[in-house]
């Protein structure tokens, strides 16, 4: 029999069951099995106040891939910071990339006791490649950094994966700031690839959605215009087609169908 690791453990002590969390509502859209009758609930409830929330969990999954993909293929990018891994599914970073280049490494970011206590079926790798798994939460950047170069070569370029995790800094300033120390601490020829939900008047349901979570589940979420989305780019070479709804992001042929724009918006930035 193996042997559970003893963080592992730990963290399934520590998560609520009585409590609807974000990654396992987000699981629970995109079809996962990692989820609990209350959060099944509370998703139904917001996609009941916003039909097309699970379009966007689906959206934000699809950039993931594509992005990975043009960063490997175009960019010849073989390192990945991912900071908000949230829990596994299919075609997670390190599957997307080691797939086309096995000698890829990635290493995971995430403080959640839930996606931590799933960590060993992120640690799995390519023999040529490596993956490993971070408990840090995103504010601790320095920490972040130090252990992440246990894994990667960070005098060579790196793509920084953040993914649905900067609404969680409810201060833009200090989210503008965590983001850019980040990506100073990467060499030219990084990228950072970061996707955002939005908030825009055309939307009320998203923000109807999102005041129904923040006033029920955990942890809060903080929206952002797209314009300030595109202000973590700042300095930044920004990809065509720039920040746009995450399935307007250079679409493949034969992605499942959602609607023209999701109210989660995304990018690629290059640093020069």
């Amino acid at each position: 029999m193996t042997e559970i690791p003893a963080a592992s453990i730990e963290a399934r002590e520590r998560i609520k069951t009585d409590q609807p969390h974000t990654a396992r509502i987000w699981n629970y859209w995109l079809g996962g099995k990692d989820n609990y009758k209350v959060d099944q609930a509370a998703g139904d409830q917001i996609r009941g106040l916003h039909p097309g929330i699970g379009d966007y969990a689906l959206a934000d999954r699809q950039f993931l891939g594509r992005a990975v993909r043009y960063l490997v293929r175009e960019c010849g990018i073989r390192q990945f910071l991912d900071i908000g891994t949230g829990l596994p599914t299919a075609d997670n970073t390190h599957e997307v990339a080691q797939r086309l280049a096995p000698d890829s490494r990635v290493v995971y970011v995430d403080n959640d006791p839930i996606v931590l206590a799933h960590a060993e079926a992120l640690l799995t790798s390519t023999p040529e490649g490596r993956t490993d798994y971070l408990d840090e939460d995103l504010r601790n950047v320095d920490a972040i950094l130090e252990q992440a170069a246990r894994t990667l070569d960070l005098q060579e370029p790196v793509a920084l994966m953040l993914l649905g995790v900067v609404i969680f800094i409810e201060d833009t300033d200090e989210a503008y700031g965590i983001v850019r120390r980040l990506m100073d601490a990467l060499p030219a020829g990084s990228h950072l690839v970061l996707s955002h939900t939005i908030t825009r008047p055309d939307m009320p349901d998203v923000d109807a959605a999102v005041a129904f979570w923040n006033e029920h589940g955990t942890p809060k979420l903080t929206q952002r215009t797209p314009a300030a989305i595109a202000g973590f780019f700042e300095g930044l070479e920004l990809m065509e087609p720039g920040v746009v709804s995450c399935n307007r992001w250079r679409p493949d042929d034969g992605e499942a169908a959602l609607p023209a724009e999701v109210a989660m918006f995304g990018g690629v930035g290059r640093k020069v």
